[in-house]
């Protein structure tokens, strides 16, 4: 069924905004920064996506979910572009985005640290005790994106999300 009023850019940002990273499903598509650019061309939909790193394994499923939440609210005629340039960067999580990681568990990264594979383990806070007392137990945690912590005050252990 073709929509008589194409929906506006900003509204398609907020129906995307609803759909999960499928790796921190708390924080969105939108709030990731993975969501590059929504535009209309003619009656095509065009939406500009940029992978956390050009090797992601959750870029397809990242795909068909945008292209399923748009066609459930009628678009038909969609075009998902993938552009590693500019290279997406934790610079681009929303604050709305590293509040809700935390509040999961997650430490989100430090804003405008950008990693390299020299740089010392950060320094990071307990998410669930907020102690500084914390240590990196692995490089490779539940996802490539992600090191492994342990809090040695309350001995849980938790994610943090890397700098990129």
């Amino acid at each position: 069924m073709m929509q008589k009023h194409k929906p506006s850019t900003e509204q398609i940002r907020e129906w995307l905004d609803a759909v999960p990273d499928p790796e921190i499903p708390v924080i969105s598509l939108v709030d990731l920064g993975v969501i590059r650019d929504i535009e209309w061309q003619g009656d095509r939909l065009r939406v500009t996506v940029t992978p956390t790193y050009s090797g992601c394994p959750a870029t397809g499923i990242i795909n068909l979910d945008i292209e399923t939440a748009l066609r459930d609210r009628g678009i038909r005629n969609i075009e998902i572009v993938k552009t590693l340039s500019p290279a997406w960067t934790t610079d681009w999580i929303s604050e709305k985005g590293r509040e809700k990681m935390l509040a999961y568990g997650v430490v989100p990264p430090q804003t405008g640290t950008a990693c390299t594979s020299n740089s010392p383990a950060p320094e990071v806070k307990c998410p669930r005790c907020n102690s500084e007392n914390t240590k990196l137990v692995s490089q490779f945690g539940s996802t490539p994106c992600k090191s492994s912590y342990c809090c040695k005050e309350c001995l849980e252990p938790f994610d943090y999300f890397k700098c990129i």
